[in-house]
Parts: C-alpha cells; structure tokens; sequence
C-alpha cells in the first residue's frame, strides 16, 4: 500500500488569523497549506513541534549559517531567541505567544524585524483537514529589509519543507 504525500502550497492569507491585524504594510507576508493525513493529531502544539522542533539537517545548517553571520551586526542568534523566552513556552526557537482553539501564534521582536507566525488547523477545500502557516514580518530598519531581502527565498523553502514534515510525520 502506497501512502499519498501531499505537497505544501501557496494559498492566501486567511483573513480569520488572529494576525490578520498585522497584515497592513507588512514586509513580509505569506501562508502556505498542506493537507493533514487521516490519522494526524488536532493538537495545534503537537501538529507545530513537529514541524520546527525536529527540522530537516539542511534547515538545521541554514539556521546555523544565518546565526554566525547575524551574530556580526548584533543580532540574536536563534538560540537567543529562545532562551529570551524561556519564562514560557518555545517550540523550536520560537516564543510561543498565543494558543486558542484553532490557531497557535510564535513569533518575537528585536531591534531590526518582529515577526509572527501563526499556525491554523482548519477544514480544507476538500473536506479534510489543512495545517496553514502565517507568516508576518515588520522591518524596523534597513538591517530588517536587508536581512529579510536575503531570507526570504530560504523562508519559503522552509515553510513547506516544515509542513511536509508534519504531514508525513502524522502518518
């Protein structure tokens, strides 16, 4: 028996996310989807910890990359972050912020950008069930626009890669 392996993909920003608030002149906007498996968990925190706690080596070296030549202006490594929030809860580097039903949100700020990323389970077009990213990013200066100039093609990348890895890690 084959399992189906369903690919992330651009979808719109829903207009339901707690976020959507955010979405006005951000510099950064974007949602990606990927249709949950059968047997997935509705757990938001489990669903997102799966995704950013246990991510792909590449991501883990891109992340490692991005920390060492951040750290030359000043900026907090991603470990930072994390340990910045260590009074709550951190789901792979990132703060958790919120949790409601249907919809988690992470995200942190800092001198150059704040950014937010909201993770939504929802019914999908087809009746299933749709794990959906968020992501919103408010530059402060020209270190934030330059700084999101050079990830955001990586950003993109990882957003599907990180929701393909949920969804062929709830099978």
């Amino acid at each position: 028996m084959r399992i189906k392996v369903h690919k992330a993909h651009e979808i719109p920003v829903p207009s339901d996310s707690i976020l959507a608030p955010l979405y006005k002149s951000a510099d950064l906007l974007d949602a990606f989807a990927i249709q949950l498996p059968a047997g997935a968990s509705d757990d938001l925190e489990v669903l997102a910890r799966a995704g950013f706690e246990r991510q792909a080596w590449w991501i883990r070296a891109l992340t490692r990359v991005r920390d060492m030549i951040m750290a030359t202006v000043g900026v907090k490594s991603s470990r930072a972050v994390g340990i910045a929030a260590a009074q709550g809860a951190v789901i792979g580097f990132f703060p958790l912020l919120s949790k409601r039903a249907g919809e988690l949100v992470m995200g942190a700020d800092d001198s150059h950008l704040d950014f937010r990323l909201a993770i939504q389970l929802r019914t999908g077009s087809a009746g299933g069930r749709e794990l959906v990213v968020v992501s919103v990013v408010h530059c402060h200066n020209l270190l934030g626009r330059t700084y999101l100039a050079v990830i955001t093609p990586f950003h993109r990348v990882i957003a599907r890669a990180s929701l393909e890895q949920v969804a062929s890690h709830s099978v």
